[in-house]
């Protein structure tokens, strides 16, 4: 009779974060291969175009805090380290969506038109299927949101700032979201990473994983619809 060989330290089972980076790398490099992306990091896209994305980025990042609190408030007793840990990002995120029309107005958009105009489709479902997410399915799946949100403002955001700015001349004070974004997701990750690898329920993970590659789809037809959308240009006298 042969023995079941032991297994060693070096074949331990694969922490869940990497898990879900390994199984949302095709989801995750179709978004990142979207020509609008393209474009910006490369400066070949007009203000327009990047007031475009600014509005959209208004009308999700606007419900950042509200789905976080629907979030938290779902989870259930057995998780409230990650209650605990919803609350961290709720404190991190109050106003950002404040900041991105500060952003628009110092790139001539109208700030109280742009905060008033309704989200583009694209934007609109994203957001209804976080919500849905939360409160029809298993609340941790929004965390697959946080992946590809926070995952591509860390790949994108610092490098898309420095080179519109420069290809559109717009002022520095017009890219306080992305700027930021790129550097506070950058500390965000590793929080994040912790937080994922603390999650052992099979259930949870299933739920995240999923999210994820739904939400990489919606959020790429943000992208993808950008230039099917009209800012709100004119700038008050």
């Amino acid at each position: 009779m042969t023995d079941t060989p032991t297994p060693t330290a070096a074949v331990r089972k694969q922490p869940f974060h990497d898990r879900l980076l390994a199984e949302t790398s095709a989801e995750r490099s179709a978004l990142l291969s979207i020509p609008i992306i393209q474009e910006a990091l490369s400066g070949r896209i007009r203000r327009e175009d990047y007031l475009s994305f600014l509005t959209e980025a208004f009308h999700h990042v606007r419900h950042t805090v509200p789905l976080l609190m629907a979030c938290g408030a779902r989870l259930p007793a057995r998780l409230e380290w990650l209650r605990t840990a919803v609350a961290e990002y709720i404190e991190e995120e109050v106003g950002h969506h404040e900041w991105i029309l500060d952003d628009l107005a110092a790139s001539g958009a109208n700030r109280d038109a742009s905060a008033a105009s309704t989200p583009a489709e694209a934007t609109e479902l994203m957001v209804a299927y976080a919500y849905d997410t939360i409160a029809r399915r298993n609340p941790v799946g929004f965390f697959g949101m946080v992946l590809v949100l926070e995952g591509t403002s860390v790949a994108l955001a610092t490098r898309a700032a420095e080179t519109i700015e420069a290809s559109l001349g717009l002022p520095r004070n017009a890219f306080s979201y992305l700027r930021s974004h790129g550097d506070l997701d950058i500390e965000h990750t590793g929080f994040f990473e912790r937080l994922m690898n603390q999650l052992d329920d099979p259930d949870d993970q299933a739920a995240v994983i999923h999210a994820a590659k739904r939400f990489y789809k919606l959020y790429g037809d943000v992208f993808r619809g950008l230039r099917a959308a009209t800012p709100a240009l004119a700038v008050a006298a």
